[in-house]
């Protein structure tokens, strides 16, 4: 049994065409039932859908032999433990901080609004800011406007929500996209059939992600 996590969604969605090109087809919708284990086209191939917070922790644990997630998510776990042989290019976004549109430039202290705070907190450790992070899982953008935080750390697509809510984006910390990623048990018990969908895949990459 091959087993792939993978969350609902965007990712769940720009990813099939790339698990079509391993000949791995779902059959079952996660949008038409509350199946979180889905069968697919081969009898030994499942798809486990799960929170992409928790990808890289049911990987690394061996619930899940191999899954796709993105880069924020696997540097907030710290993934040294799974092998991530793919950038698959897809899911992408930036990894910004945002401010009111009137802020001062950051100080050498300043409070941080993130469900990122391990990637936060290198961050402005790097640029020289004390930072006190506060987490936060959502909402990101109300904590500047009620004087929760300085700034917030969130991903950044259109930037369309921040110019709602009177913000911007300021500092760009990474460009993010989603990673094939293995767990190294599995790699080493299936690896004929994990290399297998890895070279598939890695065949339907445009040069650029691949």
């Amino acid at each position: 049994m091959l087993t792939i996590a993978i969350s609902k969604g965007r990712i769940y969605e720009e990813a099939l065409p790339l698990l079509a090109a391993a000949d791995i087809v779902p059959i079952d919708d996660p949008k038409k039932c509350r199946k979180l284990i889905l069968d697919t086209n081969h009898p030994d191939v499942k798809l486990v859908i799960i929170r992409a917070t928790d990808v890289p922790t049911f990987v690394e644990y061996g619930a899940a032999d191999m899954g796709i997630a993105g880069k924020d998510v696997l540097i907030e776990h710290g993934a040294q433990s799974l092998y991530e042989p793919l950038d698959l290019g897809i899911s992408k976004c930036r990894l910004m901080t945002a401010a009111h549109k009137d802020a001062p430039a950051f100080g050498r202290r300043i409070r941080v609004a993130t469900k990122y705070v391990k990637t936060a907190q290198h961050y402005f450790s790097s640029q020289g800011i004390q930072a006190e992070i506060i987490k936060l899982y959502g909402s990101m953008e109300l904590a500047p406007l009620v004087g929760l935080a300085d700034c917030i750390v969130d991903l950044v697509d259109t930037g369309n929500t921040l110019k709602a809510n009177g913000l911007e984006p300021k500092d760009l910390i990474m460009t993010i996209s989603s990673r094939l990623i293995v767990n190294k048990a599995s790699m080493k018990m299936k690896h004929q059939q994990i290399q297998t969908v890895i070279e598939q895949i890695a065949s339907a990459l445009p040069a650029t992600a691949a």
